[in-house]
C-alpha cells in the first residue's frame, strides 16, 4: 500500500494519475494546503520543503517503509517500481526523462509563477506578468513544436505527459488561449480522454476552495508561516 499526500494542485494531480495508470493500490492523506497542514511535524519528516505530493511506499523492495518528496522523483519510482511508463533502454528513458526534467525545471516554475502573478498576487505587477506569460508562451511554443513529430512528449505516453497535463488544464490561470497552439490542443484532448487522467484529477475535487484564498489560506501558502512553522 502507498500512502498518498495530497491536495488536488497541479503538482498534487501527477501522482494520483500514475497511480490510477497503474492500478498501484493506495491511501489517500489530504493535507490542506490553504489550512497550513504542510507545516506539520509528521509531514515535514517526509516532505521537508512542506511541499506535496509525497508518498510512503509500504511496499518497497527492502520491505520497509520508504518515503519520497517531490513529484519528478515520485514519478521516476513509481515507473521504476512497475515497469510502467518508462522504457529501460537507454534512448527512449532519457527521451522520457529529458521531458520529464523539463516540465520539473521549466513548466512548472514558469507556469506557476505566471499564474501567481496573475491570479493571486495582492497587486498587479506589469512587469511581473510580462515576464511569466511571455516564458509560459515560450514553452508552449516549444511543446507545441515537439507535438507536431509525435504523440505525445516522450514518443510514446509516459510519465512525462502525466507531469505536464494537469498544468495545461489551468491554462485559464495563466490566461493562454490554447486555440494557439494545435498541437498542445490535439495532445490535451488526447491525455485528457484517458480514464485515469480524469480519476486522477477529479480526486478531492470537491475540498478544494475555489476564488481568492482568504487571509488564513494566504498566510499558509505565501505568507510568514513559509519560515515561523519550521
Amino acid at each position: 500500500m502507498i500512502d498518498l499526500y495530497y491536495w488536488p494542485t497541479p503538482n498534487g494531480h501527477k501522482i494520483p494519475i500514475m497511480l490510477e495508470e497503474t492500478g498501484l493500490a493506495y491511501n489517500v492523506v489530504p493535507v490542506n494546503m490553504l489550512k497550513g497542514d504542510q507545516f506539520a511535524p509528521d509531514f515535514l519528516a517526509i516532505s521537508p520543503n512542506n511541499k506535496i505530493p509525497a508518498i510512503v511506499d509500504h511496499d518497497s523492495a527492502d520491505g520497509r517503509p520508504l518515503a519520497i518528496f517531490e513529484s519528478g522523483a515520485i514519478l521516476q519510482y513509481l515507473a521504476e517500481k512497475t515497469g510502467q511508463f518508462m522504457p529501460k533502454e537507454t534512448r527512449p528513458r532519457y527521451e522520457v526523462l529529458q521531458w520529464l526534467t523539463f516540465q520539473v525545471a521549466a513548466v512548472g516554475p514558469m507556469f506557476g509563477q505566471c499564474g501567481h502573478f496573475l491570479g493571486y498576487a495582492p497587486e498587479r505587477i506589469p512587469y511581473a506578468i510580462d515576464r511569466y506569460q511571455k516564458e509560459t508562451l515560450k514553452l508552449y511554443a516549444v511543446m507545441d513544436k515537439r507535438l507536431g513529430d509525435v504523440d505525445y512528449l516522450a514518443g510514446e505516453y509516459s510519465i512525462a505527459d502525466m507531469a505536464t497535463f494537469p498544468w495545461v488544464k489551468v491554462r485559464w490561470l495563466h490566461e493562454i488561449e490554447i486555440d494557439e497552439f494545435p498541437n498542445v490542443k490535439r495532445w490535451y484532448e488526447q491525455v485528457a480522454a484517458r480514464p485515469a487522467v480524469q480519476r486522477g484529477c477529479a480526486l478531492l475535487e470537491d475540498e478544494m476552495k475555489i476564488g481568492d484564498p482568504d487571509e488564513e489560506a494566504r498566510d499558509a501558502l505565501f505568507g510568514n508561516q513559509q519560515h515561523e512553522k519550521r
